[in-house]
């Protein structure tokens, strides 16, 4: 329960109880009307509370569960005080004194304090007045409402449970409700004016830059239908949780191709390349779905990427775009690719070439008129000079003089590098210097992360050998760089085919093995983008990455959760990767990011559905507690979500009797009759299949009961 600061006073309560209850059995005499009555009074509170709990979830609302809880606390503490009375009324002085201090413990409890300051608050607005500060804060404090993510959470859980009493019409509930809701409001304000959300460094962030929803500054500004701007990441969080009236409005209906808004863009793009640290993200809260925007020097250092691809959109290089959030899988673990039949690796191939435009989806987000202009690069005719400054900058410990650009990503975004700089930061790679190899792979690490001009001369004139050859590099900074720098290269679809071809498959897994935490995610992420080739799905697969790969599902942070989840995915469309991904224990993790706090939920049951077409899968996720987490995400996941936890049932229905009488008796077939109504057209379809598969095997189990009865 989210009230924590109740759990002393509702132990007390039940330790009371017990004392209550062990009197009734000592009463040896017969039960009177009156203890008969109040023990069945007492039996209802109980059972009531008892359901209470079975249908609490973390993901419903803290304030509403608080407000819900408290009647039912408050009829066991009568039923117990009334107990001790008449037991009091019925025993010997002795057994007397006892039932009466119990009596008087009972009553003196003080339960839903925190509700009954949320019920004032609710009476406060009813009469038109503001609520003071004090009370908010009790909430804030009680129910851990401080962080961005929470509060976005909360305010998403009680607008569906009001969605959900609009539907069915109960007026009380919609009530207290939509008081609730007016709560959440003020709550939310209260902690922006408590944090002050001040930019690092002390810049200010405007308002207006703020989204309404997460109360984050938007990195994707969209507009609605009904006119106002949200972050693309939060109001995507908003649909994907069913709920289409705006946010803010509560009046038109919101539209899932939003128009992005290009003016605020550029209005905030001076404002984060000022700030020399990250920009606060969903991501950072355990986000949903980010599109992560790269615009700051800190960004650049710790490689998180968004690679905008600007110019040239004809271009085949705008076949792969990768974001460190999504991994371009975004569009890779898309439903299309989770097959349920032994069909699935003839279909594969088909899936793969239509891979480029999902992937060039992502780039859409950004027109032209933004600020990283490849086109205008090549017009300013601006070229980085290597060789002028590589000497001076190891001379200053390997930072740049005061007459180059002062940030990686300005140098990256704005610069073009000619032949002779590359082949001068070849020859540093070669060096015997371990500070000049650091420094040649940081400036090739940034040089081409936005331009494709760099990309492709920095590969013609073999750059990718030595790169590969510092994969071993002792240095872990000299690793992490090299390796980011083949990731920011493979970009190119020719670039990548090279780095495959010059043996970077083995390196690339040492890496993902040895290195420290940025280098083993970006090792993961280029693994990723190699395997979207498919010589390397079956090499990578064949040369023992997946074990560091799934070790990287367990200790990884939540960007190497993503990396490691999207590169597992991309080798279990190759049949013979499968087991292999099963036996190193994948399973067991991806049962773990199943839970909904974990932010993985989607990708995790996206690899589960390819895992679940073998045998040895459908026994670990069943061995591993799986089942009754997929009958909850095929009730309140995402869309895509509760298809891919739709066909990992179906496949486990299919696979063994045992296992669909686990799903039956979880309920999920009703559950799942119920979802068909509402359901898309591809999850409707994988819910049929699951019905009928479940009836059929509780024919067929029914008739083998009825032939054993008959022997």
């Amino acid at each position: 329960m989210p009230a924590e600061k109740d759990h002393t006073s509702i132990a007390s309560l039940l330790k009371h109880l017990k004392l209550v209850l062990d009197d009734v059995a000592d009463h040896k005499s017969p039960l009177n009307e009156a203890l008969s009555k109040e023990c069945k009074k007492l039996d209802v509170a109980v059972n009531g509370a008892r359901e209470f709990l079975e249908k609490w979830s973390p993901r419903k609302s803290k304030i509403l569960c608080v407000l819900q809880s408290k009647p039912l606390l408050l009829k066991i503490q009568v039923s117990s005080v009334e107990l001790s009375c008449i037991l009091c009324r019925l025993f010997e002085s002795s057994s007397r004194a006892s039932s009466l201090s119990n009596a008087q413990e009972s009553q003196n409890l003080k339960l839903g304090e925190l509700s009954g300051c949320i019920g004032e608050i609710l009476e406060i607005q009813k009469q038109g007045r503001i609520p003071d500060d004090g009370r908010l804060m009790l909430i804030v404090e009680s129910l851990n409402l401080r962080s961005k993510q929470e509060l976005l959470s909360e305010f998403i859980a009680i607008r569906k449970e009001r969605q959900k009493a609009e539907d069915n019409k109960i007026t009380g509930d919609l009530e207290q409700i939509s008081q609730t809701v007016d709560l959440m409001s003020r709550i939310r304000d209260y902690v922006v004016k408590l944090e002050n959300f001040i930019a690092r460094n002390g810049l200010q962030i405007p308002p207006y830059f703020r989204c309404p929803l997460s109360l984050e500054l938007m990195l994707d500004p969209v507009i609605v239908a009904s006119g106002q701007t949200y972050d693309g990441t939060a109001i995507r969080k908003w649909l994907d949780h069913g709920l289409v009236t705006c946010p803010k409005t509560d009046l038109c209906s919101v539209q899932r191709h939003s128009e992005r808004m290009n003016c605020v863009d550029d209005l905030q793009y001076p404002l984060q390349l000022r700030s020399s640290t990250s920009i606060p993200s969903l991501e950072d809260g355990h986000g949903f779905e980010t599109l992560y925007v790269d615009v700051s020097p800190r960004l650049n250092e710790e490689g998180y990427y968004l690679f905008r691809e600007k110019c040239h959109q004809s271009s085949s290089e705008l076949s792969y775009v990768h974001s460190r959030s999504e991994s371009a899988s975004i569009a890779i673990t898309s439903i299309d690719y989770l097959p349920v039949a032994p069909t699935e690796i003839s279909r594969t191939s088909s899936k793969q070439d239509d891979a480029s435009t999902r992937a060039g989806d992502i780039t859409s987000y950004y027109s032209p008129s933004n600020k990283i202009s490849e086109s205008s690069n090549s017009g300013s005719g601006k070229h980085y000079n290597s060789s002028k400054t590589m000497a001076e900058m190891v001379k200053n410990g390997s930072r740049r003089p005061s007459r180059t650009l002062s940030s990686p990503s300005e140098l990256g975004s704005t610069n073009l590098a000619s032949t002779s700089d590359v082949e001068n930061l070849i020859k540093y790679l070669k060096s015997a210097s371990s500070e000049l190899q650091s420094t040649a792979a940081r400036e090739i690490r940034f040089l081409a992360k936005y331009n494709m001009e760099n990309r492709f001369i920095i590969g013609q004139f073999g750059a990718i050998s030595p790169l590969i050859s510092l994969l071993y590099s002792d240095v872990e900074l000299i690793q992490e760089h090299a390796v980011t720098a083949l990731l920011n290269l493979s970009i190119n679809e020719k670039i990548k085919a090279r780095i495959g071809a010059e043996g970077a498959v083995e390196p690339l897994i040492h890496v993902l093995r040895t290195g420290n935490a940025v280098a083993r995610e970006n090792a993961a992420a280029a693994l990723f983008s190699l395997s979207l080739l498919d010589e390397y799905r079956i090499k990578i697969g064949r040369s023992g990455a997946v074990k560091p790969l799934v070790d990287l599902l367990q200790s990884g942070t939540l960007r190497g959760l993503k990396d490691a989840a999207t590169a597992l995915f991309n080798l279990s469309i190759f049949h013979e990767n499968k087991a292999r991904i099963v036996q190193a224990g994948a399973i067991k993790y991806l049962v773990r990011l199943m839970d909904p706090a974990s932010e993985m939920v989607d990708k995790a049951v996206a690899l589960l559905a390819n895992l679940s077409t073998i045998t040895e899968g459908c026994s670990a996720i069943a061995r591993e507690g799986g089942i009754p987490l997929l009958v909850e995400i095929v009730e309140t996941g995402s869309e895509r979500g509760k298809e891919n936890a739709a066909s990992i049932l179906l496949q486990l229905c299919i696979n063994s009797p045992k296992y669909c009488r686990t799903i039956l008796q979880e309920g999920v077939v009703p559950l799942s009759s119920h979802c068909l109504s509402v359901a898309l057209p591809e999850l409707r379809k994988r819910l049929n299949s699951f019905l009928v598969t479940s009836a059929v095997s509780v024919r067929v189990r029914s008739q083998q009961e009825d032939h054993e009865r008959q022997r």
